[in-house]
C-alpha cells in the first residue's frame, strides 16, 4: 500500500519530537550521584518546568475553547487524584516493575506527560491540516518544549535509582502519543480541532495537581520554603520563556 509523502512528513516530524524528549536525560548522563540537597532542587525544579508547561497548555486551549479547556482541567483533576488513590492501594505488576525508578511517583509522573502528549500530537496534526508551514513551525516548537518535559521525567526518576538510559526511555515513551495522533488528527482535523481544548486541559490539570501534591511537598523535605520558591520560579519562567521565543 502507498503511504501519501504528506501523511508520512506528519508522521516522522511528530516521532521527531518524541526523540527529542529523550534529550533531557542527557545531563544525567555526565553526573549520577547527587547529594540529597540536589534531590529537593531537582523536585523543585520538576515542579517548576511542569507549571510552565501547565500554563502553555491553558492558553493555547483558551484559543480554541474556554468551556471545554475548563471541563478538561478539572477532569484530569479528578482524573489524576483517582488514579493515584488506585495505585496507593494496589500492588500490580506494573507499579513493581517501576520500583527502581521510584515507584508510584515514577509511574504517575510518566503517565501524566503521555496524556500530555496525546494533546501535543493532535495539536501537530491539526497545525499540518493548516498548512505544511504552519505544521513545521509547530513540530520545532513542540521539540524544543519537549526537551526540558524530558528533563522534568529525569529530574524525578535518576535521584530516585532509574540509570539515565531508562529515564531517557521512558521520556521517550512518554511523547510516543504524539506520532500515533497526529495522522488521525491531520487527517480528520474537523474532528479533532473541536476536541482539542479539552484535552489541553485534561493535561493541564493533571500537571498542575502533581506539581503542588507531589514534587513541592517532596522538595520541602529536602530544602528550604525559599530555595524551594526560588527554583520553582526559575523553572517556571525559563519554560514560559521558552514559550515566548518560540
Amino acid at each position: 500500500m502507498n503511504i501519501n509523502p504528506q501523511t508520512s512528513e506528519v508522521f516522522f516530524a511528530a516521532l521527531l519530537t518524541a526523540v527529542a524528549t529523550g534529550l533531557g536525560a542527557l545531563p544525567f548522563m555526565l553526573v549520577r550521584n547527587f547529594p540529597r540537597h540536589w534531590l529537593g532542587i531537582f523536585n523543585a525544579l520538576a515542579a517548576g518546568l511542569m507549571l510552565g508547561a501547565s500554563h502553555g497548555l491553558i492558553n493555547d486551549g483558551l484559543a480554541y475553547g474556554a468551556g471545554l479547556l475548563i471541563l478538561g482541567i478539572l477532569s484530569g483533576l479528578g482524573l489524576i487524584m483517582l488514579l493515584n488513590r488506585r495505585l496507593e492501594t494496589s500492588k500490580s505488576q506494573a507499579i513493581n516493575a517501576f520500583q527502581s525508578s521510584g515507584g508510584t511517583k515514577a509511574l504517575l509522573i510518566v503517565g501524566i506527560m503521555t496524556l500530555h502528549s496525546f494533546a501535543e500530537g493532535i495539536g501537530l496534526g491539526v497545525a499540518y491540516g493548516g498548512g505544511q508551514s504552519l505544521g513545521l513551525f509547530i513540530t520545532l516548537a513542540i521539540a524544543i518544549h519537549n526537551i526540558p518535559e524530558g528533563l522534568a521525567i529525569s529530574l524525578v526518576l535518576v535521584p530516585r535509582g532509574a540509570s539515565p538510559l531508562k529515564a531517557m526511555l521512558w521520556s521517550i515513551f512518554s511523547s510516543l502519543p504524539q506520532p500515533l495522533m497526529a495522522v488521525p488528527a491531520f487527517l480528520l482535523v474537523s474532528f479533532f480541532a473541536p476536541a482539542l481544548p479539552f484535552g489541553l486541559g485534561l493535561a493541564a490539570g493533571a500537571m498542575i495537581w502533581m506539581a503542588f501534591a507531589e514534587l513541592v511537598p517532596d522538595a520541602l523535605q529536602d530544602i528550604s520554603a525559599a530555595t524551594a520558591g526560588a527554583v520553582i520560579t526559575l523553572g517556571l519562567v525559563s519554560m514560559l520563556a521558552l514559550q515566548v521565543l518560540l
